[in-house]
């Protein structure tokens, strides 16, 4: 799998952008608030339809327009295929893939598998759950449009629910369709729970492995889940929590509370875990998850590296840099001097200022 090319049209900052990748490195390099992280956000969201930062539609639309469009071009199986996608700020976005439009998002999972790598990361291990979540469900909705239907369903009937229990204390006579919606809720937990159980089991194997390496082999490190409830006992935790989620108006039990849990030598590193030791396993995790994901797919996923090595020390840039030498990456940062530093083959260099980007 091959990124080809990116044009842009009124995305953030750039009014106009046409950029040619090399299968290799290539490195987009420029002073701080010039546009380099927009280029990486515009590829991921063109591979998943959402901000690697989390941004809205018309937040990334370009100021005094009122539509964006993305076009991408990936080469997979020896074919090319084009992805377009316009955001618009008052309206869904609009995809197509070779010029034919698609009504869901699950058709365009799996064109362009991407790997993102960004400071933000690095706290993943000591930020709270919701961001382990995200970490699972990212990579899971890319690798299976199952868990993709099932998490979709499960966010809507969740959303139902909570109105639900808002409104049985104005209605009463609502309680009894309550009923209807936890098994609903029931039914897609289970499938969540287990197909989060069997990735991070397939995770942990590869993280063991790349965590000893990263660490000279002095550490352990050790990923589990932690459902907030069995899969088969969803049902009944969800009728035992029923009394407080009235009072609360808000659904207590289910896969929306799952977390992961990080520990080498029997100790949670979320809690206890210097520094280093977190921003160790961040960086262990997202190489696992690359790994994972060119297993899954049986081809090279494409990983973009936003502005990552300037927070890693120099032990960690070299085994992050060595392990990627056979990946097509896009990397992102202020200066050429840390790959110059490290002897790092470059296959191509663009440099970007003010919205405008050049190859060098």
């Amino acid at each position: 799998m091959i990124l080809k090319s990116l044009e842009l049209q009124n995305f953030r900052n750039y009014e106009k952008l046409q950029m040619e990748f090399d299968s290799g490195t290539n490195i987009i390099y420029g002073d701080n608030a010039q546009g380099k992280t927009n280029i990486l956000e515009s590829i991921y969201l063109g591979g998943t339809t959402k901000s690697h930062k989390g941004s809205k539609d018309r937040e990334m639309i370009r100021f005094g327009y009122e539509e964006s469009h993305i076009r991408i071009t990936v080469e997979k199986g020896g074919l090319d295929h084009q992805i377009d996608m316009h955001l618009k700020k008052n309206r869904s976005k609009g995809i197509a893939i070779n010029q034919l439009p698609i009504q869901k998002a699950s058709q365009l999972f799996g064109m362009l598998n991407l790997v993102c790598f960004s400071p933000e990361d690095l706290n993943i291990i000591k930020n709270g759950p919701s961001e382990r979540r995200r970490f699972l469900d990212v990579e899971l909705c890319q690798l299976d449009k199952v868990y993709l239907h099932y998490l979709t369903k499960y966010n809507r009937i969740l959303n139902q629910r909570n109105k639900l229990l808002k409104d049985i204390s104005f209605h009463p006579s609502l309680m009894d369709t309550l009923e209807i919606w936890d098994l609903q809720l029931e039914e897609c937990g289970k499938q969540i729970i287990d197909a989060r159980e069997l990735f991070i089991n397939k995770l942990n194997d590869m993280i063991r492995s790349i965590h000893g390496r990263l660490s000279g082999g002095r550490e352990t490190l050790i990923l589990s889940y932690e459902p907030d409830t069995l899969a088969e006992e969803l049902g009944n935790k969800l009728k035992k929590c029923r009394e407080r989620d009235l009072k609360l108006g808000q659904t207590g039990a289910g896969p929306h509370r799952d977390d992961l849990m990080f520990s080498i030598h029997d100790t949670d590193i979320r809690r206890f875990g210097s520094q280093g030791q977190q921003r160790t396993a961040a960086l262990s995790l997202k190489l696992a998850e690359l790994a994972l994901v060119k297993e899954s797919i049986s081809e090279t996923p494409i990983l973009l590296l936003d502005d990552v090595l300037s927070e890693l020390d120099s032990k960690r840039q070299n085994f992050l840099l060595n392990s990627i030498h056979d990946i097509q990456t896009i990397i992102t940062c202020t200066g050429l001097d840390e790959f110059v530093k490290n002897r790092f083959h470059i296959n191509k260099v663009f440099q970007v200022i003010e919205g405008h980007v050049r190859r060098i």
